[in-house]
């Protein structure tokens, strides 16, 4: 790179359908330059994460804005400040920052911005289970869910980076926890490394009635708790299994966010009026007032090996379009990051 020189992918034309790896151009700009109230950062990692597909869809309302076509595109990050003109902030600081994202160098004003101890955790671990996607997992799981000993949890996308730790939440919580995830790699993962009681894979059964056997197979008192990351026939599945009382946490429907026109609704929602269930959606950002005490049950966790985590790592910026489109195929495994650079400088 160029002195004076950052770089930072671009949006060439709204995606329709799955995003293609020609619709990201990655482009020099100009290093940018800090004023009063404001820190250069440097981005050491950066997330791809699946809410980003909506930000693709400029046409469609949602609870946050659009990427413009003409601007770099922004997302989660974990970064080292260069230069600070903000109180609190110094030169070698890292620190959470969701400006970063797609770009090698950004300005920040220091909102939304946490600082992060690289000597706690491996820096990437602070975008995954340390970060947005765990304050996700434990603030469906328990403010949400509030499952108690014995009961079953059935966690959909179980192998990334929200489900997993749904999966491992549960356990630590006395649950049965049945999982489903698209590989047999992952199912053994998820049964062998983060103990749950049964992985099913999806690519295994051909129809919503299928998974639904199998499901309730592996819940025979039924679900109690569902967290829904993939929508299609695993909520169609959950809803055939759901237990009397079954509260629903609707975090994603990754499978339709590539969709052209929507998909009818599924056929037995009728289910959740006679079984008095609960189902509840929710975005992150409504918890955050909550993240220290997610910070306080999560991190003592993760240091007794009683949580565990997968990460699908990318190198360099110029692989950040491929790691984006990965959500979309099941090719990543766990939280998907991407290095723009070294650690330290």
């Amino acid at each position: 790179m160029a002195a004076g020189q950052a770089k930072a992918v671009f949006l060439t034309e709204y995606p329709v359908g799955t995003p293609q790896e020609s619709q990201f151009e990655l482009r020099d700009i100009d290093m940018p330059s800090i004023g009063e109230g404001e820190m250069l950062c440097r981005t050491v990692w950066m997330s791809v994460d699946p809410y980003m597909r909506g930000r693709m869809r400029p046409d469609v309302k949602s609870y946050i804005p659009p990427f413009a076509l003409d601007e770099p595109l922004g997302g989660g990050a974990v970064s080292q400040v260069m230069e600070s003109n903000i109180s609190g902030f110094e030169p070698g600081d890292y620190v959470v920052d969701f400006a970063g994202g797609w770009k090698t160098h950004y300005v920040s004003k220091g909102d939304r911005t946490q600082k992060v101890d690289p000597n706690m955790a491996p820096l990437s671990a602070y975008l995954g289970v340390l970060g947005m996607p765990g304050l996700t997992a434990w603030a469906g799981v328990t403010q949400i869910l509030e499952p108690k000993a014995g009961e079953t949890i059935f966690v959909s996308g179980a192998a990334g980076a929200v489900g997993s730790v749904v999966c491992q939440l549960g356990k630590a919580k006395g649950c049965r926890v049945v999982a489903s995830a698209g590989s047999p790699e992952k199912c053994k993962w998820l049964e062998e490394e983060a103990g749950v009681d049964v992985a099913l894979n999806y690519k295994d059964y051909k129809n919503a009635g299928e998974l639904a056997k199998a499901l309730a197979k592996a819940a025979p008192d039924g679900v109690d708790c569902y967290f829904e990351n993939v929508g299609g026939m695993h909520l169609e599945a959950a809803l055939n299994c759901i237990a009397f009382g079954g509260r629903m946490a609707l975090c994603g429907m990754i499978s339709q966010y590539n969709n052209k026109e929507q998909e009818p609704g599924p056929p037995n929602l009728v289910n959740m009026i006679g079984r008095g269930v609960m189902a509840r959606g929710f975005i992150v950002s409504e918890y955050a007032d909550k993240a220290m005490e997610f910070a306080m049950e999560v991190a003592p966790l993760l240091a007794q090996g009683k949580i565990i985590f997968q990460e699908s790592k990318y190198d360099a910026l110029e692989n950040a379009a491929q790691a984006f489109i990965g959500l979309f195929s099941g090719e990543n495994f766990g939280k998907a990051v991407v290095r723009v650079g070294p650690d330290s400088v």
